[in-house]
């Protein structure tokens, strides 16, 4: 039986190491003000990459859920800024639309 051990920790190392070194390097040194201001951004944008593909797949019958959903996620970015709240209210939002319609 061949051992894919190898082939799992060597990809792990492509994924991971891309992502460290960065981390490392950079910790110690302030950012330009421009770029941190680019940074803040990418959690409303990664949001709107989520939202907005789901809200393209999504079944005709789940039309109110996913404008529910859009919109949920909508008020919580906008309120509370973060993304793991907005896409949690977002799929409770949906989740209670649907099991109660």
């Amino acid at each position: 039986m061949k051992s894919y051990l190898p082939l799992i920790v060597g990809m792990m190392a492509v994924t991971y190491l891309p992502r460290l070194l960065p981390l490392i390097a950079l910790s110690e040194r302030p950012l330009n003000p421009l770029l941190r201001r680019f940074f803040l951004y990418i959690p409303y944008t990664a949001l709107g990459a989520l939202i907005i593909r789901g809200a393209m797949e999504a079944e005709p019958e789940m039309a109110v859920a996913t404008l529910a959903g859009i919109g949920v996620a909508a008020a919580f970015s906008w309120i509370r800024g973060g993304l793991v709240t907005s896409v949690a209210a977002s799929i409770i939002a949906a989740f209670l639309i649907l099991y109660y319609l």
